[in-house]
């Protein structure tokens, strides 16, 4: 195990986390610069929550922490992904069902002639938004506030507000616009959950991909290894990327971040198809959970022998010490929080915050890769750090 001999490892950085950040800062240290990286990671595989393994009895690819799909307009982001996998065509479409009904999403054309049960066309649709939204104070600082201007009380109601309660148990007005201004509304019926030009999933599954990327020769990896765990053990002058909680880094000092965490239900269940598609959002607060995965959808070119299906059901709460942390919360008292933390971490000047945790933000996969990229050229490269 690693730091429990008397000699310390032999490594030029050290990278804490594997998630994609922690990945790609990794491989980029390794192949550009030609220096030894050694990741630790605390959990039994690397990827973070993009992670993804092949169920044994089914043979459907499990993504571990809910549906991860790939998608970016950056060129730089795919020209460096496309070195590891293929991708297939996949592109994303959710379905939610509310108050009985199943409605398409993101809010289109046809989710609006659904809800009003009428034909209207483009035209007539956006007239009818202008005039449900004139009348409310335009303030687009919180999330309902944002919502509310954005599509009004009536389709709020029916798809935002009861969902975002069980996802976040925080009041929208306390809630960062920046959560919805995520999911756009049309006026035609197109129904692509995202518009960005590449789109798809590893042809052989994220564990493939993942592994892909940390493949070098100055890449060790160790995972079952918690930093906080042997933090002191580390030399005081090692070059250290951290990904992990910026709060608990400091030891929590000034205050636990908010952060929202994910339970989930995994079932087999005796039938080909369980719902027709890959993710059903529930919007109202029963039941208790916020969507089902149904992961054979996602590569509709594959073909399985066994007639059953594999589903997930999702739950949300608020994370405690000692859960996985997924999204920050950043209310208004966690941004006070984080600036202390962040003045903190601008005296560390042997180690780089990074990742959703590290920066405390919510991040995509594509984004984090982004963000890694860049990090390595401004902070390393650039700082000859």
């Amino acid at each position: 195990m690693i730091f429990e001999n008397s000699r310390p490892p032999d490594f030029d950085y050290l990278v804490v986390g594997s998630g994609l950040y922690g990945l790609t800062i990794a491989n980029k240290i390794a192949t550009n610069l030609n220096k030894k990286v050694l990741v630790i990671e605390k959990r039994n595989h690397i990827g973070g929550n993009a992670y993804s393994y092949f169920d044994e009895s089914t043979n459907i690819e499990v993504h571990k922490y809910g549906s991860h799909l790939f998608h970016t307009s950056s060129e730089e982001v795919w020209e460096f992904v496309s070195q590891f996998t293929k991708f297939n065509n996949y592109r994303h479409k959710v379905k939610t069902t509310a108050h009985g009904q199943v409605y398409s999403l993101p809010i289109n054309l046809h989710t609006i002639n659904q809800v009003l049960g009428n034909a209207l066309n483009p035209a007539s649709a956006r007239e009818w938004l202008n005039r449900i939204t004139e009348s409310f104070h335009k303030d687009e600082t919180n999330f309902e506030s944002f919502a509310l201007n954005s599509m009004g009380s009536e389709l709020y109601r029916l798809f935002i507000k009861n969902y975002t309660y069980k996802q976040w148990q925080t009041d929208p007005k306390e809630l960062p616009s920046s959560i919805i201004s995520r999911l756009p509304i049309r006026f035609n019926y197109n129904d692509d959950y995202f518009d960005d030009k590449y789109q798809g999933l590893p042809v052989d599954g994220y564990g493939h991909f993942l592994q892909e990327i940390a493949r070098h020769d100055n890449i060790s990896i160790e995972t079952g290894v918690d930093y906080f765990a042997v933090r002191n053990k580390i030399p005081k002058e090692t070059k250290i990327i951290y990904t992990g909680p910026i709060d608990q880094f400091f030891d929590y000092r000034h205050g636990m971040l908010s952060w929202r965490t994910l339970d989930f239900e995994l079932e087999e269940i005796d039938v080909e198809d369980y719902q027709g598609i890959a993710v059903m959002n529930y919007a109202d607060l029963e039941p208790k959970f916020t969507r089902v995965h149904e992961f054979k959808h996602l590569h509709p070119e594959r073909i399985y022998e066994s007639k059953k299906t594999l589903i997930m059901r999702e739950y949300s709460r608020f994370a405690e010490i000692g859960d996985e942390p997924y999204y920050p919360v950043n209310g208004s008292s966690d941004r006070l929080i984080l600036n202390q933390y962040r003045e903190l971490a601008s005296k560390e000047s042997n180690v780089i915050f990074g990742g959703r945790l590290g920066r405390y933000q919510y991040l995509d996969m594509h984004m984090a890769i982004l963000s890694a990229i860049r990090t390595f050229q401004l902070e390393i490269v650039e700082k000859r750090w």
